[in-house]
């Protein structure tokens, strides 16, 4: 939306950081909002009130402008914002000629989906099944390291009885070899 580079009350004149651009509004702060604050009153992000503002020349023109020069808080009417907001409803749902691609019928949708899940079906079957198979592997790998251990663990146990019972004499020396 094009506006006037110096507007009258342009920050150069105005020190305070407010720039009123529509001066009948001054005093009348209830009846104005923020951009911001103006999307969640009409249910649209802060992005589709950017949108409007940009593309449309019948968007609510600015009230006030408030805070520095770079990072600007723009104020509309809200009863004007609202009403704009009711007529970008009504074109939305209004026929949009060019725009709406024709239907499928819905026997074509269910048989597409009907293929698609009994895609989906044989694959995890067979997912179910490899899986079923790696894990009977898996079970096998773990009783046979279990075995294993436990030989281990009793080869172990009976080293060490053998150690305690022969009492090495040479576990007592020093390194030069005398006790």
């Amino acid at each position: 939306m094009y506006q006037d580079p110096d507007p009258p009350g342009s920050p150069a004149d105005c020190a305070d950081g407010v720039v009123w651009l529509r001066p009948e509004y001054q005093g009348r702060h209830g009846e104005l909002v923020t951009l911001a604050d103006g999307a969640r009153l009409v249910g649209v992000t802060k992005q589709a009130i950017s949108n409007w503002q940009n593309r449309h020349a019948n968007f609510p023109a600015l009230v006030l402008l408030t805070g520095s020069l770079h990072k600007r808080t723009k104020w509309v009417v809200a009863a004007e914002l609202v009403d704009f907001a009711r007529e970008q409803q009504k074109r939305r749902k209004g026929p949009r000629a060019g725009h709406k691609s024709p239907q499928r019928p819905g026997a074509e949708i269910a048989a597409a989906q009907t293929a698609h899940y009994e895609e989906v079906l044989r694959t995890l079957t067979e997912r179910e099944q490899r899986q079923k198979e790696a894990l009977a592997r898996t079970q096998s790998a773990k009783r046979a390291a279990e075995e294993k251990l436990t030989r281990a663990r009793a080869r172990l146990t009976a080293e060490v009885d053998a150690v305690v019972r022969l009492s090495i004499p040479a576990a007592r020396t020093t390194t030069t070899g005398v006790i």
